[in-house]
């Protein structure tokens, strides 16, 4: 995420947008590239998840970090739509969203930029991964809630991946517990 944020202003301006929102939501690129300025409350700072874009129909709302609003106002400067508007508007048809292929095509030359090499499982859907691991130590139904499942076991079977280092902290809580006893 660092290394593609870090050539995102390289990029086209939709890219660092989607980029920033994949990360910091863990919403499918899919939702994220349907959202519409109807569908973002900047003032407070909740954006509405509608089912229609959702890959397993789940409505939510979720509330925005620094980063989403400050991305979001970005989106805002070089796209001041209103209503049904999009957020990323295509290039060439303003009145339709990004398509996911664009979306694709953007992450795959902002991996050249970045200097990574093209890696299996890499691409939009791996920001998914990284935020239910980054968030693993919160309720899992706070994350699912946050991050767009509509329950907590697909979730904790397929996305969420601890490190070495959450694994080392959680044995130290361990000990720390048995050595309370």
């Amino acid at each position: 995420y660092e290394a593609l944020l870090a050539i995102a202003d390289q990029m086209d301006w939709r890219f660092g947008v989607a980029l920033v929102l994949a990360h910091e939501t863990g919403h499918r690129i899919g939702a994220i590239r349907k959202l519409r300025w109807s569908d973002v409350d900047l003032c407070e700072g909740v954006i509405h998840w509608r089912a229609e874009n959702d890959k397993i129909g789940f409505e939510h709302s979720t509330p925005m970090t620094d980063a989403t609003r400050e991305a979001l106002e970005l989106a805002r400067q070089h796209n001041p739509g209103i209503g049904d508007a999009p957020v990323l508007p295509a290039p060439k048809n303003p009145s339709k969203p990004i398509s996911r292929h664009l979306a694709r095509n953007w992450w795959k030359k902002a991996e050249k930029l970045a200097g990574l090499a093209p890696q299996k499982g890499r691409g939009w859907h791996s920001a998914r991964h990284k935020f239910a691991s980054d968030y693993w130590h919160n309720p899992p139904k706070v994350v699912a809630d946050l991050g767009g499942w509509k329950d907590t076991r697909t979730l904790e079977m397929c996305y969420q991946h601890p490190d070495q280092q959450q694994l080392r902290e959680a044995l130290k809580g361990r000990r720390r517990a048995i050595n309370q006893d």
